[in-house]
């Protein structure tokens, strides 16, 4: 299956895919908007453009697993992806993969402004691999 993994963020949302052959998972794009139509649309583009199979979108659980008030809006978001788009939708754990994201690039020689703008598409990639790995290994999951 082919996925397309989504960070949500309320400026910055993280784009990657990858599929469960390769157990690859590749940043796309960032999409740079406050707006939830605007977001939605760069969703839809990106679905046509990519043809996953699925979408994965990362859930902002809190450090001792409770749930934010980020995981509603993850919900809600998941329930009208699958309204709108037909497509699967898995809610996926993401903590401490912007910070995997932020090590990745820490030795890259970037700028500041260019690791802020590739942060969140590495920090999607980490959930996609974290989402993909937990499948070959269902006890991680």
């Amino acid at each position: 299956m082919r996925y397309l993994a989504i960070d949500l963020g309320e400026k910055r949302t993280g784009l990657a895919v990858g599929d469960d052959v390769t157990g690859i998972a590749s940043p796309l794009e960032v999409i740079q908007t406050a707006s939830a139509e605007v977001r939605l649309k760069e969703f839809e583009r990106a679905i046509e453009e990519q043809g996953p199979d699925a979408l994965v979108l990362g859930v902002p659980l809190n450090m001792d697993g409770s749930e934010g008030p980020g995981v509603t809006k993850s919900r809600e978001l998941a329930k009208e992806l699958t309204a709108r788009f037909g497509l699967p939708v898995h809610l996926y754990d993401e903590r401490l993969t912007s910070a995997a994201a932020d090590e990745q690039m820490a030795q890259s020689g970037l700028t500041r402004g260019q690791k802020k703008a590739r942060r969140d598409a590495l920090a999607a990639a980490a959930i996609l691999r974290n989402f993909l790995a937990s499948q070959s290994n269902p006890e991680d999951g």
